[in-house]
């Protein structure tokens, strides 16, 4: 008896010493989650996918972008001279290969260049943006049209790139449903840690460089993603028939189109479509006020380049957010509080113009910062689960050509935002140097911002870690040069070598 009494005191001992050291494990579980979590990836999906993943969205999109916003914005307001609402409408003119994305997606899977579905549209993606970018650097006085025609073919090779890495996280999607949240937070990870760390450095080498020194910069990027495209190892197509291209793209535009008739599709389409378009963008108005206004804060490049950079540490959290608390909530729930926070962040806005800040004591710089992060944070958190709706969305077999479509589609609803927030400027009369009616345009789009919270019935309210689509539509098509599960792969580059 007393034997069973001590093994208890002994056992209950043990148990008390385990409470004691489960702080520190909880916290060095902590520290070592991301590292866990990436092993995790890797092993399950391969490495090279998730070496791919990190290359085209955080260096060549995230730090790319972060890089090229600021310096766009600089080069078409000191270089090109134009008004707000101009340089508003040439900002959706510069994104309109990725209207186009379902050509670039039908592109890589129905038509291999040499024998490749993969590697020849990286690379050119990569050369495509290496001369347009350096185009922007070294010619002196570049002409309007020229310069936008050069941005857009910096933006083409992008939205290549992605439309090709978009393939991959689709088609993984489909194979491992249970990983499609993951494989959406770890691209948005990789694109907001790429663009604190192009937002951070964006500041300080347009006012050491210029402008154009930093498109110099950007052909950098660029040069990695044709880096990617020699190093993957891409699936050989044998004996492929070109004569069957025509039949392969009517096919798969049949194939689209009987997969947007489906409710459970067409449905998020159209919310995903208005949802974007109703937030009208007046981004351009903001940014000519924070540099030019009379009255206004007259922030410097690096000033300007650190409140871009603290918006893509909220975009950051946005992703840990979701990933850690939010990824295995229903679509509809998280999209009801974030479209209601995104309009409410909205007037945030509303009182830096009106000065309000000032009024409380608190500091143009301060409350800046404080709006980018909140928003871009709050914007994040509602972007992850459309992206992970997308993926779900896509039929086996034409994964890359269809999530280009759904992506198309919200870059659609971009550009109209865009455009319409370039209109609405305009009609306000907020130039260069007349922002009095700015404070009416920031209402107008907080309040255009509420109106999709009336939409979300078009949203399913199904588990996200679930397939949406029907069964039928789930099963793969095998063909001759189609494999059913074709892993795309990054070869090491002593193997590249021998190939």
């Amino acid at each position: 008896m007393d034997e069973v009494v001590e093994e208890a005191e002994a056992l209950k001992h043990q148990g008390e010493t385990h409470k004691r050291k489960n702080p520190k494990e909880e916290l060095w579980n902590f520290i070592w989650r991301p590292v866990y979590w990436f092993r995790m990836l890797g092993d399950e999906l391969h490495w090279s996918f998730v070496l791919s993943v990190v290359i085209v969205y955080g260096i060549s999109q995230g730090l790319g972008v972060g890089l090229s916003r600021i310096s766009t914005q600089y080069y078409m307001k000191d270089e090109q001279k134009l008004q707000p609402s101009e340089s508003q409408i040439f900002f959706g003119i510069i994104q309109l290969p990725w209207v186009v994305k379902p050509l670039w997606g039908l592109l890589t899977d129905i038509l291999p260049i040499f024998g490749y579905r993969r590697r020849p549209y990286f690379i050119f993606a990569g050369f495509l943006g290496v001369i347009s970018m350096l185009s922007l650097a070294l010619h002196k006085r570049l002409h309007l049209v020229l310069a936008l025609f050069s941005l857009m073919a910096g933006s083409a090779g992008i939205a290549i790139a992605d439309v090709t890495i978009d393939a991959c996280v689709a088609q993984n999607s489909i194979s491992h449903p249970s990983l499609a949240g993951d494989m959406q937070s770890l691209c948005g990870l990789s694109s907001s840690i790429g663009a604190l760390v192009g937002y951070s450095l964006s500041g300080f080498l347009v006012h050491l460089v210029g402008p154009k020194g930093v498109f110099g910069v950007l052909s950098v990027p660029a040069g990695l993603v044709i880096l990617v495209g020699m190093l993957m190892r891409d699936h050989h197509v044998h004996n492929f028939s070109y004569r069957r291209v025509n039949q392969k793209f009517l096919d798969a535009c049949k194939a689209m189109w009987t997969t947007l008739k489906c409710r459970e599709v067409w449905r998020p389409c159209l919310y995903m479509y208005l949802s974007l378009a109703l937030s009208l963008n007046v981004r351009e108005g903001m940014f000519y006020w924070y540099t030019d206004a009379k009255g206004g804060p007259s922030f410097s490049k690096e000033v300007i380049g650190s409140i871009f950079s603290v918006g893509a540490i909220g975009s950051l959290l946005g992703v840990l957010l979701y990933q850690n608390l939010l990824k295995s909530h229903p679509f509809r729930d998280i999209l009801f509080w974030t479209q209601l926070l995104y309009g409410l962040s909205g007037l945030l806005d509303l009182v830096l113009v009106l000065r309000i800040n000032l009024k409380l004591g608190i500091s143009d710089y301060f409350f800046a910062v404080i709006d980018e992060a909140a928003t871009h944070m709050i914007s994040r958190v509602k972007w992850m689960p459309l992206l992970v709706l997308s993926s779900k969305l896509c039929p086996p077999g034409i994964e890359g050509t269809f999530f280009a479509l759904l992506m198309s589609i919200d870059n659609v609803g971009m550009l109209s935002s865009s455009w319409a927030g370039g209109f609405l400027l305009h009609v306000l009369e907020v130039t260069r140097t007349q922002f009095n009616n700015l404070w009416l345009s920031i209402l107008i789009r907080s309040i255009f911002r509420i109106i999709p919270l009336g939409l979300l019935f078009l949203v399913p309210r199904s588990d996200p870690n679930l397939s949406i689509l029907p069964i039928e539509m789930l099963r793969t098509k095998k063909g001759d040069d189609i494999p059913e599960s074709d892993n795309v792969e990054m070869a090491p580059l002593v193997n590249s070598t021998l190939d």
